[in-house]
């Protein structure tokens, strides 16, 4: 019994001190300068142009408590053949899904494809995918131990 609330105590404390210092990268496509690919549309995002913020400070465009990156992407054929791409990095404060750490994505009537990413981890909206947060496998294998040792 010790053991599962001392489990409860981390696990609520270290999320109230990833909650409050979370950092994300913010740019969006929309706003390089022509033939500028700097949040990563077409190129792979360069993480050392970038300095993430933390969310919670005047410097996040957006204040939350986690990261979110969209991409869009239009309907024609292939990039190429003159497809455009956009995409916004930032601090986010509702996921529509109502959790992080998921990719949701869909098609609009206009045929433009789109995908929403949210995550919880320091700069974890730098890359393609999602990262996984140390704190969240932690607080798994806490979780399960002490259910083991309670049976």
């Amino acid at each position: 019994m010790y053991l599962s609330l001392l489990c409860s105590i981390f696990i609520a404390l270290a999320y109230v001190q990833e909650g409050l210092a979370v950092q994300c990268y913010q740019c969006s496509s929309a706003e390089d300068a022509k033939g500028d690919d700097n949040c990563g549309a077409y190129k792979k995002f360069n993480k050392d142009r970038h300095i993430a913020v933390e969310c919670t400070s005047d410097e996040s465009v957006t204040p939350g408590t986690f990261c979110m990156k969209i991409t869009q992407q239009g309907p024609r054929g292939f990039i190429w053949d003159g497809r455009w791409r956009q995409v916004i990095r930032r601090c986010a404060s509702v996921a529509e899904t109502g959790v992080t750490g998921v990719c949701n994505w869909g098609v609009m009537e206009n045929g433009v494809y789109w995908e929403e990413c949210y995550c919880s981890g320091d700069g974890c909206n730098a890359g393609s995918f999602l990262t996984f947060s140390p704190l969240l496998v932690t607080s798994s294998i806490l979780i399960a131990i002490s259910k083991l040792l309670t049976l």
